[in-house]
């Protein structure tokens, strides 16, 4: 058996631009799956037009409730399989993402894991914000409470200010303009903040600006998946 983490699109209809050649040889050759949502999964196999016969696949659900046993029973009972496909909803399998327990139970069981080159929305932000790529760290999403909220951004930028390393998070996109001002309130007027705003869509941007400067200019950030950066 063999585990192949697949990248998905993080914009629809971008597969042709965003996976290469590889990732469809392996869905070619996949026919059991793990995945996030099964849903999006048959329905980013269907983009790829690759004349598969989705009704053929077996899918099974491995998301943020799927329990080790529950995986390693998976693993046990489809022993004799070649390979099986990890999916994330979206982007990169196993980065910030449930795909990770199914490779922590194949390294613990000795199951060769082949990892596949495919976009993540947290490299690319990184990538394009103009800060350290050399320190940062990715903290999901911060507290909901305001209380709480304030302290872990204080803490985050306390931290860019110390070492320089750079700090990333994302909010529920209906949140994403209250998140924006609550930084831009928050952290040193002169502190840079980056917004990485629908990547790879025609209509994604990464911008870099001080907290001033974007409370002069205020994007719209409504229901759209963004990622959040603080650095220097």
């Amino acid at each position: 058996m063999k585990v192949v983490l697949i990248p998905c699109p993080i914009a629809e209809q971008t597969a042709a631009q965003v996976l290469p050649e590889e990732v469809r040889h392996y869905i070619l050759s996949c026919r059991h799956f793990l995945v996030e949502n099964i849903r999006t999964a048959r329905r980013f196999i269907s983009e790829l037009k690759l004349g598969i016969d989705i009704e053929s696949l077996q899918f099974e659900i491995l998301d943020k409730d799927s329990q080790r046993a529950q995986i390693k029973d998976y693993f046990k009972k489809n022993s004799a399989i070649e390979l099986i496909g990890v999916m994330s909803e979206a982007g990169c399998p196993g980065v910030a993402d449930p795909g990770s327990l199914a490779v922590s139970i194949a390294q613990e069981q000795g199951i060769e894991v082949i990892p596949l080159v495919g976009p993540s929305s947290i490299l690319l932000a990184l990538m394009g914000s103009g800060f350290s790529g050399q320190s940062f760290c990715f903290h999901g999403y911060l507290p909901i409470d305001k209380i709480d909220r304030a302290k872990r951004i204080d803490q985050l930028a306390r931290e860019v200010a110390k070492s320089g390393q750079t700090q990333l998070f994302i909010e529920t996109p209906f949140r994403n303009e209250s998140l924006l001002e609550h930084l831009i309130q928050q952290v040193p007027s002169d502190m840079l903040i980056a917004i990485a705003c629908e990547l790879t869509s025609p209509q994604g941007f990464i911008q870099t600006k001080t907290a001033k400067d974007w409370a002069q200019t205020l994007p719209s950030l409504h229901k759209k998946p963004c990622i959040f950066l603080l650095g220097k």
